[in-house]
C-alpha cells in the first residue's frame, strides 16, 4: 500500500535509526510525515535525553503521529527508536497531495478518526504530566460552551464517575477538586451546570 501511494523517490526518503535516536519531537510541526517500516519505537515525553514519561511502544509498519499531520498540529509525543529501525520520511506537501486525492467521504472519515485519536492522546498525555486539578481544569475548558451573553459554562451530561474515569481519578477526587475550584472562585454552580467564572485562571492551572 505504501509503495503504491508513495513510490521510491525524493518524496519518500528511506532512512535508518539506531536505538536511542529521536524520530519525532513533541510540540514541533515536523516538515515530514514519518512511516515506520520496521523496528520498534517508544512513545512518551523526553526530559533531556531520558524518556521519563513512557506511553508505550509500537512496531513497524506504522504511521507515526499521522493524526497530527492530518490536523496540521504539532506532534503530541516524543518518538525514540528502541531497536534499529527503518523508516520513510514523506514531505508534508506529498502527504497532503495524497490526502486530497482520496474521495471526500474517505477524507471526512480519516479526519474524524484523527480528531478522536488526538483527543484520546491528549488525555493520555495529560494523565502523565498533570495533577488532578490541572486535568479537571483542562477538561472543563475543552467542554465549555459560550452562552448568548458570552459566558462559559459546562453542562455535565455524564455521571461524575464517568467523567472521573476519563480523567483517571476517583469520583471522590473529582468532587473534591470541583469544590476546591469553587472555593478559589474559578468556577461556580453545584448542579448539572458548571459556570467558568475565571477562564484565564483555569487556563493557567491547566497549563494551556
Amino acid at each position: 500500500m505504501f509503495s503504491a501511494v508513495f513510490p521510491e523517490g525524493a518524496l519518500a526518503e528511506r532512512c535508518s535509526a539506531l536505538p536511542g535516536q529521536q524520530l519525532l519531537r513533541r510540540a514541533v510541526i515536523a516538515p515530514v510525515v514519518v512511516y515506520l517500516e520496521s523496528g520498534q519505537v517508544a512513545l512518551g515525553l523526553l526530559d533531556g535525553d531520558v524518556l521519563t514519561h513512557r506511553m508505550g511502544t509500537v512496531d513497524g509498519p506504522f504511521w507515526l503521529e499521522a493524526s497530527s499531520a492530518l490536523l496540521e498540529l504539532p506532534a503530541l509525543v516524543d518518538v525514540v527508536a528502541e531497536t534499529p529501525a527503518v523508516f520513510r520520511k514523506i514531505s508534508r506537501t506529498a502527504f497532503r497531495h495524497w490526502y486530497n486525492t482520496v474521495p471526500v467521504e474517505v477524507r471526512k472519515l480519516l479526519l474524524d478518526l484523527a480528531r478522536a485519536h488526538r483527543q484520546q492522546s491528549e488525555l493520555a498525555v495529560s494523565r502523565l504530566v498533570k495533577d488532578a486539578e490541572a486535568r479537571c481544569a483542562e477538561w472543563l475548558l475543552r467542554h465549555a460552551q459560550t452562552s448568548a451573553h458570552g459566558a462559559l459554562a459546562v453542562m455535565l451530561q455524564q455521571h461524575k464517575r464517568l467523567i472521573a474515569a476519563q480523567l483517571g481519578i476517583a469520583p471522590e477526587t473529582l468532587s473534591r477538586v470541583l469544590r476546591h475550584l469553587r472555593e478559589r472562585s474559578l468556577i461556580s454552580g453545584s448542579g448539572r451546570v458548571v459556570h467558568l467564572v475565571d477562564p484565564g485562571g483555569l487556563r493557567s492551572l491547566a497549563g494551556v
